[in-house]
């Protein structure tokens, strides 16, 4: 007589999915786990005013609408909350440092080594990014303690092709090419 093989489990291992209850560092937990793409906002004024944003998106295409968010709080947020118009710069993977000066408070962010011009409306434009959108601001909502500021793009330029710098995991990072699928032509 031979010995039954062992029983095998068809349910996979527990996983604790019981619902966590949503205080901030929870949140803010859960949100690392999302991969943003990494900006940053200018805006123009005595002295000129700029931070780095993960919140950018698109709104509508038509009638051509982006938006980002801005602490009510930051030092930027006084002139931002005044500007008539903004620039956005989209980084690319070889951006980490200017990132980085653009999200220190404190320190001049225009001053050398950054590289910029005054474009239109008297807008700071960054040298060398992946891309740039010259907008109008066309709304800013209060959302808690933030401000969501909608813009129309008016003008806009891309560089070079580049991967665009991401922040993820509470860092900065780039995008890997997916492995193929198993079977899917190449």
């Amino acid at each position: 007589m031979t010995a039954a093989p062992p029983a095998v489990s068809a349910a996979p291992p527990a996983v604790n999915t019981a619902p966590s209850t949503l205080n901030p560092d929870v949140l803010r937990g859960l949100l690392r786990h999302q991969a943003s793409t990494v900006t940053v906002v200018t805006a123009p004024g005595t002295p000129p005013v700029g931070f780095t944003a993960t919140s950018f998106t698109s709104v509508s295409l038509s009638p051509p609408l982006v938006s980002f968010c801005l602490a009510r709080t930051s030092s930027s947020w006084p002139t931002v909350a005044g500007a008539e118009h903004v620039a956005v710069h989209l980084l690319s993977q070889r951006q980490q440092a200017l990132a980085r000066t653009f999200a220190t408070s404190g320190i001049d962010r225009f001053a050398e080594p950054t590289a910029w011009r005054p474009g239109p409306h008297g807008v700071p434009i960054l040298d060398d990014t992946l891309a740039w959108l010259l907008c109008r601001v066309v709304d800013r909502v209060a959302a808690g303690d933030h401000a969501l500021v909608l813009a129309e793009p008016l003008l806009a330029q891309h560089g070079e092709a580049d991967a665009p710098l991401l922040y993820h995991q509470g860092g900065y990072t780039a995008l890997v090419p997916a492995a193929p699928r198993a079977g899917a032509a190449t």
